[in-house]
């Protein structure tokens, strides 16, 4: 026994290593700031939970309902399960495996399992126990349990990027959903404004002071504006059918209302350090889990190549009757230590090995292409923000003008100085100004969802507010 034990102490001493590179983050050339965004480094991000970022029960109803109820939201959760449970089998290669077998027979004219003419009857009763042990030589079973628990850290990134990016499309399909809305609000308005002037042409043309030339432009300005209600109502349906497959729930109306239909205050959003998407953003975060894994497994293609140690033992009782095998009957046991290894594969563990080393070059690329990516999108959602609210500020300035020279022209028909085809054609520039103001509105609700998505945080929902 001395001469077994004292050679597998040796071994398990050596076990301390393991063969691969260890994983050390790639360099990143991360910008000083974001470009659009001034007070990075004085105003460091802070992270708003999504009820802090507008005030609207309804959108927040929409939330909770999408992150229960969501399919795909679902599917990451199962995927987070499916990846623990791997872990979960890797892991179990550090620890013995023990198997038990019982036997039970009789036999006539055999030996060893074979026909034999002997005209000789026996029978058998055997039970034993036999475990196997494979000692972590040169660390592939780390290596192995370094990858599984790394993809299950990425499954539960995933599963936090898809709720973000879930989150994130449920409010953009509320607040289009809300600029469809007062969209058919304008038109219906502008059918009104419409109908009203033709009334009054047709007056005037009965009276004998007008013309037909007002009144088919007056009756093609409203028949115009009217046509475009079926159109806004059908894509009205359509954004509601969209939004219940984002909750889970069959098509039907969707309750909305509440501070979208003002003007909701948007929040202050410094962007913060570039640099800190790499701790934050969960598609960054999943690649590099990817990235480790792939990594430790280029330390498993490697020991492949080395020999594997392993010990195995068996206990346990054999007896040709079945009495004396239940009061005791023969023990039998047997202990050893095996060593297997590859002596000649054609070029296969060499191979495996390459495979193992590009597939990790590969995943460096992808970490590095994602993390190029993200700079990109909180870029382009702090410009569109900018830009957004300064084509507002301007689309406003348009159509207070607008506004005004509606209300000067109808003034100056009421004292009989212009006609009003006037006021019809400024109602005609009014109209599509308000619909136009109604899509930058819009639209800087939308950047700030954008720049949330972007920056990666911003929409937990550990509790409800």
């Amino acid at each position: 026994m001395r001469r077994i034990f004292a050679p597998l102490c040796l071994l398990l001493s050596l076990a301390g290593c393991a063969l691969g590179p260890d994983y050390v983050r790639p360099p990143i050339e991360a910008p000083a700031v974001f470009r659009g965004d001034g007070e990075a480094a004085a105003n460091p991000f802070k992270s708003l939970p999504w009820w802090l970022v507008f005030h609207d029960p309804d959108l927040q109803r929409l939330i909770r309902a999408a992150v229960a109820n969501n399919y795909d939201m679902r599917m990451a959760v199962a995927r987070v399960e499916q990846a623990r449970a791997i872990a979960a089998q890797a892991r179990s290669q550090f620890f013995p495996q023990v198997d038990y077998a019982l036997l039970a027979g009789a036999d006539r004219n055999v030996a060893n399992n074979s026909p034999a003419p002997t005209g000789t009857e026996g029978k058998a009763f055997a039970a034993d126990a036999n475990a196997s042990w494979e000692i972590d030589l040169w660390g592939r079973i780390r290596r192995l349990n370094e990858s599984a628990r790394a993809q299950f850290l990425a499954s539960q990134e995933a599963r936090r990027d898809v709720m973000i990016s879930l989150i994130a499309q449920v409010a953009q399909d509320y607040f289009q959903l809300i600029a469809l809305d007062r969209e058919l609000g304008i038109a219906r308005r502008s059918v009104s404004a419409f109908g009203e002037s033709l009334t009054i042409f047709n007056e005037r043309l009965h009276g004998g002071v007008g013309s037909r030339l007002e009144t088919s432009s007056a009756a093609a300005l409203m028949e115009a504006a009217d046509a475009t209600i079926p159109g806004l109502e059908q894509q009205i349906a359509l954004q509601e059918n969209q939004l219940g497959v984002l909750i889970g729930e069959n098509p039907a109306t969707i309750v909305r209302g509440g501070a979208s239909h003002g003007d909701p205050s948007l929040p202050e959003i410094p962007a913060g350090v570039p640099s800190a998407l790499l701790e934050r953003r969960p598609d960054i975060r999943e690649s590099e889990q990817q990235l480790r894994s792939a990594n430790a497994l280029v330390g498993v293609a490697e020991a492949n190549l080395l020999p594997q140690f392993g010990l195995t033992a068996l206990f346990g009782r054999v007896s040709t009757e079945l009495s004396s095998f239940a009061s005791g009957g023969e023990a039998a046991w047997s202990i050893g230590a095996g060593l297997t290894g590859p002596l000649f594969h054609g070029g296969q563990l060499r191979a495996q090995y390459a495979q193992a080393r590009a597939v990790r070059d590969q995943a460096v690329l992808q970490y590095q292409a994602v993390v190029l990516n993200a700079f990109r999108e909180v870029s382009d959602a702090l410009i569109t923000r900018e830009k957004t609210a300064a084509a507002l500020e301007r689309q406003d300035r348009a159509v207070d003008a607008y506004r005004e020279a509606v209300k000067i022209s109808m003034e100056r028909y009421r004292l009989g100085t212009v006609d009003y085809y006037v006021v019809l054609q400024e109602q005609q520039l009014l109209f599509p100004a308000e619909t136009a103001r109604v899509q930058f509105q819009i639209g800087q609700l939308l950047a700030v969802v954008q720049l949330y998505r972007a920056l990666g945080e911003g929409w937990q929902v550990p509790t409800r507010p």
